[in-house]
């Protein structure tokens, strides 16, 4: 045997390498050095102790065997005194023999596997790693048989981690002289690293879609085990829809369809895919689909901006908040739709390249000014409520759709504001003034619905009354006054009479009569010209002493 290894030894120097049969062989040489002394023998008990049995091996004085080795857990002996017994000599002590029977069992069962043992058995089986020694592992199996890995086949940078750890192995040399099995952990694991490249070139290059196992979900994805090699399927390549959370769909166990798609060398990192495993949903939206289409969807997801709607295979279109209702003040989507409800939808938008899809929940209800326009018209009065005051007016809403009451409109009294005499949610009652249908705007008002203060001003005047007021402005066409009442009046140019536009100024009080009233449009006229005329018909009046003409005659006369 030691010259066979000294000619490998030899050989393989001159080959400029060491086969791994020499290695093998040296190394199992130096692990035999340490159990050169230990012979199987048969022996018999002739006495047993507290603690030790005493047997008769053939010797000059009774090997020492621990009473340990022969007890079972609950504490009872397995041999009496007077049995036979098989053990091995491991050493002396005191030229006293140290038996151990426990390994005589396993030279059995080693002896045993090595009698039917067949050479083309290349089964991958597991062991548990008991301990080591100076040319390598020792391992034993579930059922006691001994097996020794060499250091070169442990494939572990620090074997000493894999003490107490199963591991996988074959068997790669048969030591019948010996009697010891040799064992690799790296020709499994090898074998295994081929397997999986094989396997994995295979799904790359065939690009067919197989049925996978679901072996464990994470937040990130889920791991998926094809053919024995565990794939990552990322939760963006689950659903056409977008990344999804892989828990709220399957669950460890799930049988499921996919494809292989990369795989990183480096990270030894394969990548699957179910959605390419499964056709296209976006090309059936291409065929079947176009803008304009009414369609029913699920809503499956809402957001504050809008909503995430479910068209059923696959593939999720978008409701912005702004396309769910005509109402401009919408606050949340949630107020109007719900996770789960089933609605019918106008598709607005189609972008294949980018797979996306826009719908619209408002575009297929009537439109509230059309409605409006419809409904009421000038001059009709109506009920609202006001939504948002600003510094030139307020908002209020009828129905569902947005008036303006501008400041002009809300009072005759030009001090007063919208936001002096409302707050937000006020019911108003307002007259419709204005419908602007090109531009959708109403304009409403709220005086004309009061007596206005020339509408009063009529019910203790008349035409040809001579007023008094001071002047307001003064401008090209002629001058405003302000009579009693805060009631403003007009003095046109060419009713100015004698009066010289260079001698008057804002403030100064002037005197004339009252041209004419107009309560719709809420105006009054006054002037100085028919004044003076009136005037001088009363001086001559006085003069004449003629009583049958009045004043207010004079001033009919002089309107025909």
């Amino acid at each position: 045997m030691a010259q066979e290894v000294n000619n490998s030894v030899q050989n393989g120097k001159d080959k400029g390498e060491f086969t791994e049969e020499v290695d093998f062989a040296s190394m199992l040489e130096e692990s035999f050095k340490e159990t050169d002394n230990e012979v199987t023998v048969d022996g018999v008990i002739v006495e047993i102790r507290d603690d030790v049995a005493l047997i008769d091996v053939g010797k000059k004085s009774e090997g020492r065997l621990y009473i340990s080795e022969i007890t079972d857990k609950n504490g009872n002996l397995a041999f009496e005194k007077g049995d036979k017994i098989k053990v091995v000599i491991t050493g002396y002590r005191n030229e006293k023999p140290i038996v151990s029977h426990k390994k005589a069992v396993k030279k059995e069962k080693v002896k045993a596997f090595i009698e039917n043992y067949n050479e083309d058995d290349n089964t991958v089986f597991s062991v548990k790693i008991t301990g080591k020694n100076r040319g390598g592992l020792i391992a034993e199996s579930s059922d006691g048989i001994e097996f020794f890995i060499p250091r070169s086949q442990i494939a572990a940078h620090d074997p000493q981690t894999l003490i107490g750890r199963n591991v996988k192995v074959s068997v790669i040399k048969i030591d019948k002289e010996n009697e010891s099995i040799i064992v690799s952990r790296k020709k499994p694991l090898d074998e295994e690293r081929k397997r999986r490249k094989d396997i994995i070139q295979e799904l790359l290059d065939k690009n067919e879609t197989i049925e996978g196992t679901v072996r464990k979900i994470t937040t990130y994805g889920m791991f998926v085990d094809v053919g024995g090699i565990d794939g990552l399927v990322h939760y963006s390549e689950i659903s056409y829809k977008g990344p999804v959370n892989p828990s709220a769909i399957y669950k460890d166990g799930d049988k499921v369809l996919v494809k292989a798609i990369s795989y990183d060398k480096d990270k030894k990192h394969l990548s699957l895919s179910i959605k390419s495993a499964q056709p296209d949903p976006w090309q059936e939206i291409e065929d079947q689909l176009e803008v304009k289409d009414v369609i029913q969807v699920t809503v499956s997801n809402i957001e504050p901006y809008g909503a995430f709607v479910d068209l059923g295979n696959d593939v999720e279109g978008f409701l912005h908040i702004s396309e769910i209702s005509w109402d401009k003040n919408i606050k949340h989507p949630k107020d109007y739709i719900s996770e789960g409800e089933q609605i019918n939808v106008e598709v607005i938008e189609i972008d294949l390249k980018a797979r996306r899809l826009r719908v619209s929940l408002k575009n297929i209800t009537p439109k509230p000014f059309e409605e409006f326009t419809g409904k009421y018209k000038v001059g009709d009065v109506v009920k609202g409520v006001i939504t948002t005051l600003t510094n030139f007016g307020t908002f209020v809403k009828i129905g569902n759709i947005e008036g303006l009451l501008h400041n002009e409109d809300a009072s005759w009294d030009r001090n007063v504001k919208c936001k002096d005499i409302f707050k937000e949610k006020d019911e108003v009652e307002v007259k419709i003034i204005k419908i602007n249908a090109e531009a959708e705007k109403i304009s409403l008002s709220l005086k004309e619905l009061q007596e206005s203060p020339i509408q009063k001003y009529a019910k203790q005047h008349n035409n040809g009354d001579i007023v008094k007021g001071k002047i307001l402005e003064i401008k090209d066409f002629g001058l405003f006054v302000e009579l009693d009442n805060g009631v403003d009046a007009l003095i046109r140019k060419e009713d100015f009479g004698n009066l010289n536009p260079n001698d008057l100024k804002i403030g100064d009080e002037i005197e004339a009569a009252i041209a004419f009233i107009d309560e719709k449009k809420n105006r009054i006229r006054l002037s100085v010209k028919q004044f003076s005329r009136l005037k001088e018909r009363e001086a001559l009046n006085e003069i004449n002493k003629d009583d049958k003409m009045t004043l207010g005659d004079i001033l009919k006369d002089q309107l025909k």
